[in-house]
């Protein structure tokens, strides 16, 4: 076995799998999404045009026609029935012309927060929806990427994945309808199915000690958390200060490099299948165990997937948040989880993968159960920072257990295994996103938190399934003359449990 520093250019290629680009693509969309579909279709009753920022506002204030004017710079509305105030008065905001039944200066910013209430909440389904198509389309494509990667090797899907993001982010950046958009994003969703499941899935293909994979993999995930990290802040300050298509070109730019370095590392124009067949993805399926690890990153992650939609359009509500909040709003959560996949990638192995993903979905529930609390965007950070942490905590476990529950209990080839982590990753993104909307509409955002707490609280002692999953025969055989470091992982085995 080669020495893990020989193998680190690999596995760092491997990890823009999940890498900042990819990352950075998903996490741009939350905050701009809403407010841009807010800016360009919402219609309100006291608005008779939009007013883009910058625009002229002396000609304005001088027409008479107009009765008030909605700024979505700073959520503010602004009467100016025959108003003659000057253009440094309007651009400081420092006047408020009001109609002869006039609003006080401090009931105003909470008539502005209520401006287009139920355009808002309308908006929650189709924004969900529009998040959720990016991991509707991974669930349709992984299980073929799977046995493509098991023919040809992890190389070419890779590259593949990256042409295919390349060109969505593209898409992204002059999309102006909703239908472009949507179509931006399933794109997306394809390209990522290509790079996660080939890229996972490489990573425990050079890295067959159990030790190093779970690091590796928490260094692959601490790409994907610097891309979160990077690119909700990132999006809206973009949005906010330049305009839409700003973040996704420099997005594309970032994602070319990203390819050059595939090319030069990687050569994916290699084929390089396994060398021997991969267990079929149904007999996979039927394992209780690994259904047990999917079933945690599939709750545990769709905790954040349904805050992407629902979490900004409750606080433009609730809060009155200007744009480059919104995108603020996720940076706790950021960065926790790059705190929390590269801690615990490596500590995970040492106090149990089990324990360690147990004790993150109660941790995932609790912060879950405390979003709804906050005042402001500062009463966010705690419950946000709690919720990255823990989600990192699951993610970095149960990444290498499925692997490791391949090498137990089946043939060691991973395409197939990681299809089927990446379906339980996008299941959480589909259904989340999809549902919670909806969820919202009905009852509110608060008790759709409560919702998916309860869930991952209730779920997490199933991870004690996973303390020492039982062998097949023929594989206890073989890992006892292959890999005498067995003691290292999970424990000893002192009974064996059968799940059924």
């Amino acid at each position: 076995m080669a020495e893990g520093g020989k193998r680190v250019p690999k596995a760092g290629a491997g990890g823009g799998i999940c890498g900042t680009p990819a990352g950075q693509h998903v996490t741009d969309c939350v905050p701009i999404v809403p407010t841009f579909l807010y800016a360009t279709e919402f219609k309100g009753a006291s608005v008779s045009e939009t007013l883009p920022f910058g625009s002229s506002a002396p000609g304005i204030l001088h027409n008479a026609d107009f009765s008030s004017i909605f700024s979505y710079f700073d959520n503010t509305t602004m009467v100016v029935k025959g108003s003659k105030h000057s253009e440094n008065e309007w651009m400081n905001g420092t006047f408020s012309t009001l109609s002869p039944q006039g609003i006080g200066p401090s009931s105003a910013p909470r008539n502005n927060c209520l401006q287009g209430t139920e355009f808002l909440e309308e908006e929650n389904l189709r924004v969900g929806l529009l998040f959720a198509s990016k991991a509707i389309m991974q669930l349709l494509i992984n299980p073929f990427v799977g046995l493509l990667t098991n023919r040809i090797g992890y190389h070419i899907p890779m590259f593949a994945g990256f042409v295919i993001m390349f060109l969505s982010t593209v898409m992204f950046a002059f999309s102006g309808t909703y239908t472009l958009l949507f179509l931006a994003r399933t794109l997306q969703g394809i390209g990522s199915s290509f790079s996660s499941v080939a890229g996972l899935g490489m990573l425990a293909s050079v890295y067959t000690d159990d030790y190093e994979r779970g690091s590796a993999m928490g260094i692959a995930l601490g790409g994907l958390a610097l891309g979160v990290l990077v690119g909700a802040p990132f999006g809206s300050l973009m949005y906010e200060f330049v305009g839409k298509p700003a973040p996704f070109l420099i997005l594309a730019l970032l994602a070319l490099m990203d390819g050059a370095l595939q090319l030069c590392i990687l050569q994916p124009s290699k084929i390089c299948p396994e060398s021997s067949k991969g267990t079929p993805i149904l007999t996979l399926l039927r394992d209780p165990y690994i259904l047990v690890a999917a079933g945690s990153l599939c709750f545990a992650n769709m905790g954040v997937a349904i805050l992407e939609p629902t979490l900004p359009i409750w606080m433009m509500q609730t809060m009155c948040s200007p744009k480059w909040q919104l995108g603020l709003a996720f940076l706790p959560a950021s960065v926790s989880y790059l705190i929390g996949t590269n801690l615990f990638g490596v500590l995970a192995n040492k106090m149990g993968r089990w324990l360690c993903s147990l004790i993150g979905m109660l941790v995932v529930g609790t912060s879950l159960l405390c979003v709804p609390l906050a005042q402001n965007i500062f009463g966010l950070i705690g419950p946000n920072g709690g919720l990255g942490f823990a989600i990192g905590m699951v993610d970095s476990s149960m990444m290498p257990i499925m692997a490791h529950l391949v090498d137990l209990r089946h043939t060691s080839v991973y395409g197939s295994v990681y299809a089927i982590a990446d379906v339980a990753f996008c299941m959480g993104f589909a259904i989340g996103p999809s549902t919670g909307g909806a969820i919202v509409h009905a009852i509110g955002f608060p008790w759709l938190m409560v919702i998916i707490g309860v869930i991952n609280i209730a779920y997490a002692p199933l991870c004690y399934y996973l303390r020492s999953p039982p062998a097949k025969a023929e594989k206890t055989a073989i890992l006892n003359q292959e890999c005498p470091m067995e003691t290292k992982i999970h424990g000893m085995q002192k009974s064996q449990r059968n799940f059924l």
